[in-house]
């Protein structure tokens, strides 16, 4: 038996930091977003909008917390807000006779979701003076998006970040969070090598204990709370902006990353109680799959653990990606010659302009979706939903690696790698887990996490056994909008606006 004893509190105010946050946003004009009008930006101050006619949307500017939303204008410069930035892929490109849904990132600041990700770990701790911007620097151990996402966040909230990462992730990467002020920190290895960047974060903490906060996406709740309180909600707007009389939200399939997209299925789960969720990795690092290890190429999907956020027991399928046809597939999508092979295929005009909305990890979660409604038979009748999480804006460099490694793209390589990698993607290399096959894998968080990085066996066994431990992190969010809305009446800064 286990007792529902683990109780989800705020953290203790600590008034005098508080107070030097509050001066710091005032003297550089910050006012922070609520999750409220995250999820629906028609919330937003008439001023506020008013004022980003006149800001581009990855500009270092304050007023670019209130474009950390689904809904911006596609833009470069002066967007204000719509409807969900998404696309719908049809069957000329899948080959399956469901629709895939993939929610559009590129329409983010830094052109990634993951500022959303990020907003939540540092905002909470600045609202309740855990974090002193004028005296610490905000760790972001990632792979690459998340400490894109949380160096603009930390600049656009008056805070320093250190940006911690493989070294074999894309040059862009790099080159951005160099012009974004970030401190950078290049740890052995690729995609894969997440246990190398917590030992950097420790090694950190000892020698500069009071001078950082560690953000850890893989354990931070703030990243799923966002999703399930603004990522969610989109995927439900779509869905009912699309939904015939016959229509079924059938599948969530997105790649386990941090963990945190996939806090979006518990909301969904609850709306839609006959949704089936997958989660996706690389085949060539099949942690959850297999239990197995080693290295890949699709940046941004996290490996070798099961994060501390995750909730295994809402996984219903564990789908292994090939990571050569993924790249397979990324040089169809944005090589002249392949374009080609697609019009020939029927695939509409419009949908190959927007093919370059995905990134690797995008094309990742559209190959996962398409072997979930492979291995359901899913008809016209089914929706099944993942996110393009980047686009192909930070990979610019892998196709030019590509031609150099294997040459020129040519017309025989598109009709090949679309008959063969995209429509050829088959039911291989998943698992429709059991509730046992669900704990096995929730177990292997003890060996990451209170072995290695200090949690607790009692809250380990409280997320498996107690439901209430879930409902009780994401019901945070009615009083961390409270917070927000307490910290910028301090900051005076919205009645000026």
């Amino acid at each position: 038996m286990h007792s529902n004893c683990l109780k989800i509190e705020f953290m203790t105010e600590n008034q005098e930091v508080l107070q030097r946050t509050i001066e710091r946003c005032r003297e550089r004009n910050i006012i922070i977003p609520t999750y409220k009008q995250m999820r629906n930006p028609e919330l937003i101050p008439e001023g506020i909008k008013n004022e980003l006619k006149n800001v581009g949307l990855w500009d270092f500017n304050p007023r670019n917390l209130f474009r950390i939303t689904w809904k911006n204008e596609p833009k470069t410069f002066g967007g204000c807000f719509g409807k969900v930035n998404h696309v719908v892929l049809p069957s000329s490109l899948t080959g399956v006779k469901a629709k895939i849904v993939l929610l559009v990132g590129k329409y983010f600041p830094t052109g990634a979701h993951k500022v959303g990700a990020s907003f939540g770990p540092l905002v909470e701790k600045l609202i309740t003076g855990n974090f002193d911007p004028t005296r610490q620097k905000a760790v972001w151990p990632s792979t690459g998006n998340y400490c894109r996402g949380g160096a603009f966040n930390s600049r656009l909230l008056g805070c320093d970040a250190i940006a911690i990462l493989p070294e074999r992730m894309s040059s862009e990467r790099f080159e951005w969070l160099k012009n974004a002020g970030a401190e950078i920190i290049a740890t052995y290895g690729c995609e894969s090598n997440v246990k190398e960047i917590y030992d950097e974060v420790r090694k950190l903490e000892t020698t500069r204990k009071d001078s950082v906060v560690t953000l850890n996406q893989f354990a931070e709740m703030g990243n799923p709370i966002w999703h399930y309180w603004v990522t969610a909600p989109a995927m439900e707007e779509i869905f009912n902006s699309l939904k015939t009389s016959k229509s079924r939200f059938t599948g969530l399939f997105l790649t386990q990353g941090s963990g945190g997209v996939l806090g979006s299925s518990m909301y969904l789960r609850e709306k839609f109680p006959l949704l089936k969720v997958a989660a996706g990795e690389a085949l060539q690092c099949p942690t959850l799959l297999y239990n197995g290890y080693g290295d890949h190429r699709i940046e941004g999907i996290g490996d070798k653990h099961v994060p501390w956020v995750l909730n295994m027991k809402n996984i219903d399928m564990v789908i292994g990606l090939d990571d050569e046809v993924n790249i397979k597939i990324m040089r169809l999508f944005n090589e002249k010659e392949g374009q080609k092979v697609l019009v020939e295929a029927g695939v509409p005009s419009e949908v190959i302009e927007n093919l370059s909305l995905m990134g690797i990890s995008s094309i990742a979660n559209m190959m996962g979706a398409i072997k979930m409604a492979k291995y359901y038979e899913m008809t016209e009748d089914d929706v099944v939903f993942a996110v393009a999480t980047d686009s192909m804006e930070m990979y610019q460099s892998r196709i030019q690696e590509e031609r150099i490694l294997h040459g020129e793209y040519t017309f025989r390589n598109a009709v090949v790698d679309y008959d063969g990698h995209l429509q050829g993607i088959n039911v291989d290399n998943m698992v429709e887990m059991s509730y046992y096959e669900k704990k096995q894998r929730h177990n292997l968080k003890y060996f990451t996490w209170v072995e290695q990085q200090g949690k607790t066996v009692e809250e380990l066994n409280e997320q498996w056994y107690n439901d209430n431990y879930w409902k009780d992190i994401f019901a945070q969010v009615e009083n961390w909008d409270a917070k927000i809305a307490e910290f910028n009446e301090k900051t005076g800064l919205l009645k000026k606006i």
